[in-house]
């Protein structure tokens, strides 16, 4: 832990992140002020904010709605964000106070709102607000959030299921259960981000989900593809037993996201009785299991660079890049080539 200079105040690392090196050098200009504020990476691009995320410890992220030339793309490299850093936590600059932007916001797991209308030194104090656990947002956005948790409806998909969903939606939810990004599954479906997330809201609205997570857990339970495997007679009368009992193998074996999707069928009582206990057990369970494994992994890197160049570390961060780059396109390959069919 380290303290301000003759401060004895704690010293707060932060990743800033904006759409421009111009932007993105005020910001840091701008945090630099404040004693308590240490800037330990400043980025314009996505990629090189998934970098310095891997290789700096940061408390605090400040980033940019609008990153790559996209408006939404610094919300979806949140999500990637919380799954290396854990512990830290994120702002979102946002360029409009739209419901549906501030509400994206909020569900990709930002913890502050700050409008670039406000001025740079407030932002100062939004990031020690943030750091000390407290949501900063204005009153019009926390109504927005209110609202939206009040007009959720009742998880109703033990009527309806995943029959009520298009073909399309249905392709949407197989892409968010492979935990594709929606950038990914746009790729596969050769459609665009704005229409995959589109895709989202309906499905949420007609299963009665609020998040990515119940949404993998009704999938679990409720895929075709996992009801049309073999399965006894008593299974048959029984929707999503086997799909639980997957799901309860992969996550005893330290699976994180089957930890978390058991945890949701246990709030839920789907393909199981309801049991809150065993619920919050396994919620625990799968943050501790990602927060070990992101710890280790951490560790395991860092010890590594030690042994590095500046160079070599800056030729690895280059190569995971083309990796992904190579990872995203061989799906959509597959994903094509599954549409066209076997060639005659």
């Amino acid at each position: 832990m380290r303290f301000a200079h003759n401060s004895g105040e704690e010293v707060i690392r932060v990743l800033v992140a904006d759409n421009t090196r111009i932007h993105t050098q005020l910001l840091a200009d701008a945090l630099r002020r404040d004693r308590r504020l240490e800037v330990v990476g400043s980025v314009s691009h996505g990629r090189d904010l998934l970098g310095a995320a891997a290789s700096q410890k940061m408390d605090v992220g400040v980033i940019s709605s609008h990153l790559d030339e996209e408006p939404r793309r610094g919300i979806e490299i949140l999500r990637e964000l919380r799954g290396q850093q854990p512990e830290a936590r994120f702002i979102i600059l946002l360029d409009s106070s739209k419901r549906e932007l501030v509400l994206e916001a909020f569900r990709a797991g930002a913890r502050g709102l700050f409008s670039r209308h406000h001025s740079l030194e407030i932002l100062c104090k939004c990031v020690r607000r943030v750091y000390e656990g407290q949501v900063w947002a204005s009153s019009e956005q926390v109504t927005f959030a209110v609202e939206a948790l009040a007009a959720t409806p009742a998880v109703r998909t033990a009527t309806g299921g995943l029959q009520v969903l298009s073909k399309r939606e249905l392709d949407v939810v197989h892409g968010i259960v492979e935990g594709l990004t929606n950038r990914e599954i746009a790729t596969r479906l050769n459609l665009s981000q704005h229409t995959i997330k589109n895709y989202l809201f309906r499905v949420f609205d007609k299963l009665g989900v609020s998040s990515r997570l119940e949404l993998m857990s009704v999938a679990l339970v409720q895929s075709p593809m996992a009801n049309a495997r073999e399965s006894s007679s008593a299974d048959a009368e029984r929707p999503g037993v086997s799909s639980f009992a997957e799901c309860k193998q992969a996550a005893e074996q330290g699976v994180s996201t089957a930890q978390a999707a058991l945890a949701e069928m246990y709030q839920l009582g789907e393909g199981t009785s309801q049991d809150p206990v065993s619920a919050y057990a396994w919620y625990l369970l799968s943050e501790q299991t990602n927060l070990e494994m992101n710890k280790e992994v951490a560790a395991a890197r860092q010890q590594l660079a030690e042994t590095l160049t500046a160079e070599q570390i800056l030729e690895a961060q280059n190569k995971a890049a083309e990796l992904s780059q190579t990872r995203r396109q061989t799906s959509a390959k597959k994903s094509m080539g599954a549409a066209i069919g076997p060639s005659r």
